[in-house]
């Protein structure tokens, strides 16, 4: 399975990213091991979740989520 998420940063902002095992991928972003913007940013709490049977078809629901104005990632997530 793949997955596409988006975690709220200790400082109010989203990131969206793309994993095989979001409990891994969350744990490593909060070890600072994860990506370069969420490092600084830790604590990170998971606030949506997507499955996709295909990496490709996670990896352009990441990218279009990537390009959604912040209010719109905020009702996706439901925040």
């Amino acid at each position: 399975m793949h997955y596409v998420y988006i975690l709220r940063c200790a400082d109010d902002t989203l990131y969206t990213g793309y994993t095989t095992d979001p409990q891994r991928r969350v744990a490593e972003h909060n070890a600072g091991e994860g990506a370069k913007y969420t490092r600084g940013r830790t604590p990170v709490e998971q606030v949506h979740l997507e499955t996709f049977d295909s990496r490709g078809a996670a990896m352009r629901r990441e990218h279009a989520i990537k390009q959604f104005p912040r209010a719109k990632k905020e009702k996706l997530a439901g925040l």
